[in-house]
C-alpha cells in the first residue's frame, strides 16, 4: 500500500473570510513517484525516499537528475519541510498485515475496541464489559509494515476523550437496535445477532443481555448526547470521562506494544453477525 498524504485546505484563511461558519476539506492523495522513484519518507529516510538537491540539479531516488528549475525548486522545498515533521513521521510500530476499514466489522476495529475497552477500565478504574464506539471515528486504514506517528494521528483525529458509562441492559439494548435499524457501529464484549434490522440475540461473557443488569460500558464523550444521533449516556447511572484523548491513548498502545517487542495485529472477534432474510440463528 502507498502511503498517503492528509492534505488540508483552510478555505477560510485563503480566502480572506472571517466571521462566519466554513467547512474545511481535506482529501487523501497518492504519492505519484512514477517519474522520480519518490515516495512518502519517515524521519530517518528523507534522502534515500525523497533524494537530494545540489547545487541547481535535483538527484531522485531513482537515479535521474533534474535540472529544470521547477522540478528542483519543488524538490528543496519538500525536503526541506521533512525536519519539521520529523516527529509525525517518527516510527512508533510495525503492523503485519494491511488493515482494511470494513463493514460491519473487520480487525482494524476489533483492534480499536479491544484498546478502548482497556485502556478505560485501567484509567477510571471501573469494570468494563462492553464497548461502543463510531466507525466514523477511524479516518484512515492500518498501513501494513512500519506505522509511523502520524498514521495513528491521522487514524484518530479528533478530540475526544475516554468515557465510562454504567447502563442497565435494556438501555444497552436500545442502542443495538438503534445499530440494527441503521448502521452497526463498532462494538465490543456483546455478541449480538441481528436479521430484517433487528437484534435477535445480544450475550454478553456468554450469557444473553440481562435488562436489568447494571453493565459498563466504554465509549467516547463524542456518543454521550448524539454524536452521529447516539445517545449512549441516557438513563445511564453512572458517567466518568478521561481528560487524556483518545489519539494519546492509541498513540501511547502502540508504543508500548513496540517497547515489548510485539507488532500490531489483531483477528476478527465476530461480535456482530448480521443474517439474510431466510437464514436461521
Amino acid at each position: 500500500m502507498k502511503r498517503l498524504f492528509l492534505i488540508i485546505a483552510p478555505l477560510a484563511f485563503c480566502l480572506g473570510i472571517s466571521a462566519q461558519t466554513v467547512e474545511i476539506s481535506w482529501s487523501k492523495e497518492a504519492v505519484d513517484g512514477h517519474r522520480t522513484g519518490v515516495v512518502a519518507s519517515n524521519a530517518s529516510n528523507v534522502e534515500e525516499a525523497m533524494g537530494y538537491v545540489k547545487g541547481k540539479t535535483y538527484y531522485a531516488p531513482n537515479g535521474k537528475k533534474f535540472k529544470g528549475k521547477a522540478t528542483r525548486d519543488v524538490a528543496e522545498l519538500m525536503i526541506k519541510a521533512q525536519p519539521a515533521m520529523a516527529q509525525v513521521k517518527e516510527v512508533i510500530g510495525y503492523s503485519t498485515e494491511f488493515l482494511d476499514r470494513t463493514y460491519p466489522e473487520c480487525p482494524l476495529y476489533d483492534w480499536y475496541i479491544d484498546e478502548l475497552m482497556r485502556a478505560t477500565a485501567d484509567s477510571l478504574h471501573r469494570k468494563v464489559d462492553i464497548g461502543i464506539t463510531n466507525a466514523g471515528g477511524v479516518r484512515i486504514e492500518m498501513p501494513k509494515g512500519e506505522v509511523l506517528y502520524d498514521d495513528i494521528m491521522s487514524m484518530f483525529p479528533f478530540k475526544n476523550n475516554l468515557c465510562y458509562v454504567a447502563l442497565k441492559g435494556k438501555d444497552v439494548r436500545v442502542i443495538l437496535d438503534q445499530m440494527a435499524a441503521s448502521s452497526f457501529q463498532i462494538i465490543g464484549g456483546v455478541k449480538v445477532v441481528a436479521q430484517n434490522g433487528k437484534i435477535i440475540s445480544a450475550t454478553v461473557n456468554g450469557e444473553p443481555l440481562d435488562d436489568e443488569k447494571v453493565y459498563g460500558v466504554a465509549t467516547l464523550n463524542f456518543l454521550l448526547d448524539g454524536g452521529d444521533g447516539y445517545f449512549v449516556a441516557k438513563n445511564a447511572l453512572e458517567v466518568l470521562q478521561n481528560k487524556s484523548w483518545l489519539y494519546d491513548t492509541m498513540l501511547s498502545y502502540v508504543k508500548s506494544l513496540t517497547a515489548a517487542g510485539k507488532p500490531i495485529e489483531f483477528e476478527n472477534q465476530h461480535w456482530i453477525t448480521i443474517l439474510g432474510e431466510g437464514d436461521k440463528k
